[in-house]
């Protein structure tokens, strides 16, 4: 009698939460304006949280050495002004001219890129593994024009995420500072909220969010960096063009989970094939080695167990991402997970273990 009443009452729950959720459907323009600011407030958002995670560790060491947290703050903002200084002087205008001379040489590498097909189609070696129909340069063709399709879709999903960037400029360091300053009180805003008999409870599951958080974001930064330096002093060695920009864009582009490391070594291996293709082969060799040390080497170090996410998963969450919001969606998705992974387990440990158990 007992379960047939507790099965009632989930009966009841979810056809009540059912209801919810067809009204709220129904009333969707009160929600509209909500959706609205959150979508403007978003990116700023993201990136305050991502340098929150960077920074804190430094405020918080300057806070133990007796310096008040507001003038520390303050401190590192000038310290960034200056890094940015430096970074507009030593290392733009290479990247700079690298960006422009790429641009400019486009209509040139392209046509190379045709001849240089033209001569593999030719070789007497490679011909004998290509069926005798085959047509390598129109199907390559091909395939550049689709991945230059995707990789457009992905560029113009970026450009609109930092299309407001005034908003961005404005309110980013707004954020920043206000978050840094507070340092560990949102968590406990959020779990005042909480009935007081869970209150514990929702103290250590916010410490293991902030944990999280912050293991993933600095170990991204981390072993992304590390990455970037491997791949720069190999293209170096091969002396691959414009290798300061590729390994720019390659860092940048391995923050986006699974993908990012495909999307990146497509134009790496492009440049070095219109180069030569024995340039071609040695980026890869050198992409597929930089990112093996990474993930064998330095990412188990750096995280550890802590963001131990089976491949599949990743996968599966970066296409669910994808097509519910973008590039946003892909960025977001897999700390979004952690978290409700961590929320869920505790919600089961304190109201669903000990029921399945004696089931």
């Amino acid at each position: 009698m007992a379960k047939h009443n507790r099965f009632m009452r989930w009966c009841f729950s979810i056809i009540l939460v059912l209801i919810i959720i067809y009204l709220g459907s129904l009333v969707d323009f009160i929600f509209k304006p909500i959706l609205s600011l959150f979508s403007m407030i978003i990116v700023p958002l993201m990136l305050a949280a991502f340098f929150y995670y960077l920074v804190r560790p430094l405020v918080n060491v300057m806070e133990r050495h007796k310096v008040n947290r507001t003038f520390a703050v303050l401190l590192i903002y000038l310290a960034f002004a200056v890094i940015m200084a430096g970074f507009s002087i030593v290392v733009w205008p290479s990247l700079r001219t690298q960006l422009f001379n790429l641009v400019e040489n486009a209509p040139t590498l392209f046509t190379s890129l045709s001849d240089q097909v033209e001569e593999l189609q030719h070789n007497r070696f490679l011909s004998t593994f290509l069926p005798q129909d085959s047509n390598l340069l129109s199907k390559l063709t091909e395939y550049l024009n689709k991945g230059f399709t995707l990789l457009t879709d992905y560029l113009s999903g970026l450009f609109a995420f930092f299309s407001n960037f005034a908003i961005v400029l404005i309110t980013f360091p707004i954020l920043l500072f206000y978050m840094l300053k507070e340092g560990g009180k949102f968590g406990e805003q959020i779990v005042s909220f909480i009935p007081k008999r869970f209150r514990k409870d929702g103290t250590e599951v916010m410490a293991e969010i902030d944990h999280m958080l912050s293991s993933f974001i600095v170990g991204r930064v981390i072993v992304n960096l590390a990455l970037g330096v491997l791949m720069y002093l190999g293209f170096l060695i091969i002396d691959l063009p414009y290798a300061l920009l590729l390994t720019v864009v390659a860092v940048i582009l391995n923050f986006i989970p699974f993908i990012g490391s495909f999307l990146s070594s497509v134009p790496i291996v492009i440049i070095g094939f219109i180069e030569a293709p024995s340039i071609a082969i040695w980026s890869i060799v050198i992409i597929t080695i930089a990112q093996q040390i990474q993930d064998n080497l330095i990412a188990p170090y750096v995280f550890g167990k802590q963001l131990d996410i089976h491949p599949l998963t990743t996968i599966i969450l970066v296409l669910v991402g994808g097509d519910i919001a973008g590039i946003l969606g892909i960025l977001l998705i897999i700390p979004v997970y952690m978290i409700l992974k961590i929320v869920y387990c505790r919600v089961y440990e304190l109201f669903f273990k000990q029921l399945w158990e004696n089931a």
